[in-house]
């Protein structure tokens, strides 16, 4: 298989340059020599932003109209089936290279950024949005990339490629989450174990359950256990609706999943005045709400934003269903 990677002297690091380094510095060539990443990171400095503030939290509204090929993304079965897969390396426009990471992934500039410095982290091969089989791979990669927050949106929860696997992965400092929800995890710690400690937070717009702690074989098995915690909950027995958010500092990973019951709010189908064309994935849940429509941007009110919410994430009934559960593990 030819994958188009971007040569160590094409990077201008060392050999020894960690993986961070490696990523940043793939962003600065592609957006200087590649024209469609140049135009869309440049086009960050007109992005409009404004915050919506609550109680115990503040949700950053970005209007991004380069961000209506996600919002808007077609992710029913037969659109997928009609449309070349825009992360399989034989698609990918010329101009892209990357990185190979532990020769299962290739590491991307995406060229549609929300963040200043945003990847797309695809399987080399084309396989099913599934995370269930790669959860450590996201811990090792949250470890190398330490610059960034990686993240997973689910195949019916954001992914606009629900049909090839692959993470995202943002410059840390941008989401409000990141300093938040450290102080709010005081108050809900519900499991602690020893190395690892668990979160329960339902006083944060959305439900949170977070799972933070320094072992990786501990971490990675507790996310396996809040993911077949979450299968109980989801009648279809497919991926219960879910997005991670997944960061590494001093020695410390932090991870949060945030549950579903719905892709996209009513809001999202409704017509004229009504709609507002958001289609909430992680970085939304991360407290930062894209909204691909300037009309949006204008009108969404603290009001909206926490009937969305409401609507997508996991009902109160499972909520407490999944406390027991957790309880239970004591």
């Amino acid at each position: 298989m030819h994958l188009p990677l971007l040569d160590q002297k094409e990077l201008k690091l060392s050999e020894s340059a960690t993986l961070s380094q490696k990523a940043r510095m793939l962003i600065q060539q592609q957006v200087s020599s590649w024209d469609l990443a140049k135009t869309n990171y440049e086009g960050l400095k007109r992005v409009k932003v404004r915050n919506v503030e609550f109680d115990n939290c503040s949700i950053r509204v970005q209007f991004n109209p380069e961000r209506i090929r996600s919002s808007a993304a077609k992710v029913d079965a037969k659109s997928i089936q009609e449309r070349a897969c825009f992360l399989c390396a034989r698609n990918l426009p010329k101009e892209q290279k990357g990185i190979l990471y532990d020769d299962q992934y290739l590491i991307l500039v995406n060229p549609f950024p929300i963040f200043n410095e945003h990847l797309t982290i695809p399987d080399i091969l084309h396989a099913d949005q599934d995370i269930s089989c790669r959860l450590k791979d996201m811990l090792l990669l949250a470890r190398e990339l330490d610059d960034f927050v990686v993240f997973y949106n689910g195949p019916r929860c954001g992914a606009s490629a629900p049909d090839h696997f692959h993470f995202q992965a943002g410059i840390k400092g941008f989401m409000p989450i990141e300093e938040e929800l450290v102080n709010l995890e005081e108050k809900d710690l519900v499991l602690p174990k020893e190395g690892c400690g668990i979160y329960m937070t339902d006083n944060y717009l959305r439900k949170v359950i977070t799972v933070v702690g320094e072992d990786i074989e501990m971490i990675a098995a507790w996310m396996r256990e809040v993911i077949g915690m979450l299968y109980f909950l989801n009648e279809d027995r497919m991926e219960p609706m879910m997005n991670i958010l997944c960061s590494y500092d001093n020695g410390e990973w932090r991870v949060h999943f945030f549950p579903r019951r719905q892709h996209r709010p009513k809001q999202y189908f409704d017509q004229g005045e009504k709609q507002i064309l958001i289609s909430p994935a992680s970085v939304d849940f991360g407290g930062v709400f894209i909204t691909p429509r300037e009309e949006d941007f204008v009108k969404i009110k603290a009001s909206d934003i926490e009937d969305i919410f409401e609507q997508v994430t996991l009902s109160d009934e499972d909520w407490k269903r999944f406390r027991v559960s957790l309880l239970t593990c004591l």
